[in-house]
């Protein structure tokens, strides 16, 4: 599995990531280990998945965290993290 983050400001690309993971764990357990993989790569605390992140995810499998998911203030409009391929 490769998920892509990246952080936008203005819709202009600030930074991204792809994290990758080949192992037998979880789709789930992947998700969340690339997010942390993302966040620690780019000096962020990990989001909080609100209701609409969930929902987004699962219809789409990619979902936006903006200020909302965050406890601490962001300089970046939104965090975009989305599966680019799956095993």
């Amino acid at each position: 599995m490769r998920i892509w983050g990246k952080i936008m400001k203005d819709n202009h690309l600030m930074r991204d990531h792809v994290a990758e993971d080949h192992s037998d764990a979880s789709r789930t357990a992947k998700v969340f280990s690339a997010l942390n993989e993302i966040c620690v790569t780019f000096d962020l605390e990990v989001p909080i998945w609100l209701d609409s992140n969930v929902a987004d995810f699962r219809r789409h499998s990619r979902t936006r965290f903006t200020r909302d998911s965050f406890i601490e203030k962001i300089d970046f409009d939104y965090l975009d993290f989305y599966v680019i391929e799956e095993d």
